[in-house]
Protein backbone atom coordinates (compact mmCIF):
# COMPACT_ATOMS: atom_id res chain seq x y z
CA UNK A 1 0.00 0.00 0.00
CA UNK A 2 2.54 2.53 1.20
CA UNK A 3 6.02 2.86 -0.79
CA UNK A 4 7.69 5.37 0.70
CA UNK A 5 7.87 8.73 1.89
CA UNK A 6 7.55 10.64 -0.51
CA UNK A 7 8.33 14.06 0.82
CA UNK A 8 7.81 16.08 3.80
CA UNK A 9 6.10 19.37 3.16
CA UNK A 10 7.82 22.58 5.15
CA UNK A 11 5.59 25.77 5.34
CA UNK A 12 7.93 28.61 5.31
CA UNK A 13 7.12 32.58 4.74
CA UNK A 14 9.78 33.26 1.75
CA UNK A 15 11.38 30.61 -0.20
CA UNK A 16 14.06 33.22 -0.78
CA UNK A 17 14.94 33.51 2.87
CA UNK A 18 14.29 29.86 3.56
CA UNK A 19 16.39 27.74 0.75
CA UNK A 20 19.95 29.45 1.53
CA UNK A 21 19.84 27.03 5.29
CA UNK A 22 19.37 23.88 2.46
CA UNK A 23 21.29 24.11 -0.61
CA UNK A 24 24.30 26.19 1.33
CA UNK A 25 24.31 24.87 4.73
CA UNK A 26 23.10 21.29 4.35
CA UNK A 27 23.62 21.35 0.93
CA UNK A 28 20.78 19.85 -0.79
CA UNK A 29 20.80 20.01 -4.21
CA UNK A 30 17.51 21.85 -5.17
CA UNK A 31 15.69 20.28 -7.65
CA UNK A 32 13.58 22.89 -8.98
CA UNK A 33 10.58 25.78 -7.93
CA UNK A 34 7.28 25.75 -9.74
CA UNK A 35 4.10 27.55 -8.74
CA UNK A 36 0.72 25.52 -7.93
CA UNK A 37 -1.77 28.28 -8.82
CA UNK A 38 -4.93 26.01 -7.40
CA UNK A 39 -3.18 25.97 -4.04
CA UNK A 40 -1.73 29.46 -4.10
CA UNK A 41 2.05 28.45 -3.50
CA UNK A 42 5.25 28.86 -5.01
CA UNK A 43 6.83 25.46 -4.11
CA UNK A 44 10.97 24.12 -3.78
CA UNK A 45 11.64 20.62 -4.04
CA UNK A 46 14.87 19.65 -2.62
CA UNK A 47 16.76 15.96 -3.33
CA UNK A 48 17.58 14.05 0.38
CA UNK A 49 18.10 10.75 -0.31
CA UNK A 50 15.14 8.35 -2.04
CA UNK A 51 13.23 11.75 -0.17
CA UNK A 52 12.62 14.73 -1.10
CA UNK A 53 11.38 18.00 1.47
CA UNK A 54 8.91 20.20 -0.42
CA UNK A 55 9.43 23.88 1.10
CA UNK A 56 5.73 25.68 0.65
CA UNK A 57 5.31 29.39 0.21
CA UNK A 58 1.73 31.09 0.34
CA UNK A 59 1.66 33.32 -2.50
CA UNK A 60 -1.73 34.95 -1.67
CA UNK A 61 -2.92 35.57 2.37
CA UNK A 62 -5.96 33.04 1.26
CA UNK A 63 -4.00 30.05 0.56
CA UNK A 64 -4.15 26.88 2.91
CA UNK A 65 -0.60 27.36 4.26
CA UNK A 66 -0.57 31.11 4.84
CA UNK A 67 -3.23 30.46 7.32
CA UNK A 68 -1.55 27.59 8.22
CA UNK A 69 1.30 29.95 9.46
CA UNK A 70 -0.47 32.47 10.43
CA UNK A 71 -1.84 29.96 13.57
CA UNK A 72 1.30 28.10 14.04
CA UNK A 73 3.99 29.35 12.60
CA UNK A 74 6.82 27.83 10.01
CA UNK A 75 7.88 24.62 9.90
CA UNK A 76 6.25 20.94 9.26
CA UNK A 77 3.41 20.91 7.45
CA UNK A 78 2.82 17.29 6.00
CA UNK A 79 4.25 14.26 5.56
CA UNK A 80 3.06 12.90 1.96
CA UNK A 81 3.41 9.11 1.82
CA UNK A 82 4.42 7.70 -1.52
CA UNK A 83 1.39 5.16 -2.49
CA UNK A 84 -0.06 3.59 -5.87
CA UNK A 85 -3.55 2.93 -7.15
CA UNK A 86 -4.31 6.70 -5.43
CA UNK A 87 -8.10 6.35 -5.31
CA UNK A 88 -8.01 2.92 -3.79
CA UNK A 89 -6.05 4.30 -0.89
CA UNK A 90 -8.91 6.89 -0.28
CA UNK A 91 -11.34 4.38 -0.70
CA UNK A 92 -9.98 2.46 2.05
CA UNK A 93 -9.01 5.06 4.29
CA UNK A 94 -12.70 6.39 4.17
CA UNK A 95 -13.91 2.42 4.83
CA UNK A 96 -11.79 2.26 7.84
CA UNK A 97 -13.61 5.94 9.21
CA UNK A 98 -10.70 8.05 8.01
CA UNK A 99 -11.84 11.23 6.92
CA UNK A 100 -9.97 12.47 3.99
CA UNK A 101 -9.81 16.02 3.00
CA UNK A 102 -9.58 15.09 -0.71
CA UNK A 103 -12.51 12.31 -1.72
CA UNK A 104 -10.68 12.32 -5.05
CA UNK A 105 -7.22 13.27 -6.20
CA UNK A 106 -6.28 16.19 -7.04
CA UNK A 107 -3.17 17.01 -9.41
CA UNK A 108 -0.24 18.39 -6.86
CA UNK A 109 3.38 19.77 -7.13
CA UNK A 110 5.72 18.11 -9.84
CA UNK A 111 2.90 16.90 -11.74
CA UNK A 112 1.73 14.33 -8.77
CA UNK A 113 -1.84 13.24 -7.85
CA UNK A 114 -2.43 13.89 -4.47
CA UNK A 115 -5.36 13.59 -1.34
CA UNK A 116 -5.04 14.36 2.07
CA UNK A 117 -6.18 12.65 5.10
CA UNK A 118 -7.78 15.26 8.05
CA UNK A 119 -4.92 15.47 10.79
CA UNK A 120 -8.28 14.35 13.63
CA UNK A 121 -8.05 11.37 12.00
CA UNK A 122 -4.41 10.90 12.29
CA UNK A 123 -3.40 11.64 15.33
CA UNK A 124 -2.95 15.90 14.61
CA UNK A 125 -0.28 15.12 11.67
CA UNK A 126 -1.56 16.06 8.17
CA UNK A 127 -0.54 13.28 5.81
CA UNK A 128 -1.11 13.09 2.15
CA UNK A 129 -1.50 10.15 0.02
CA UNK A 130 0.98 11.15 -3.52
CA UNK A 131 0.91 8.87 -7.02
CA UNK A 132 3.79 9.68 -9.16
CA UNK A 133 3.08 8.03 -12.96
CA UNK A 134 6.17 7.13 -14.84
Amino acid sequence: MIKKVDHIGIAVRSLDEALPFYTDILKLPLLGVEEVESEQLKVAFLQIGETKLELLEPISSESAVAKFIEKRGEGLHHVALGVSSIQDRINEMKEKGITMLNDVPKRGAGGAEVAFMHPKSTGKVLYEFCERKG
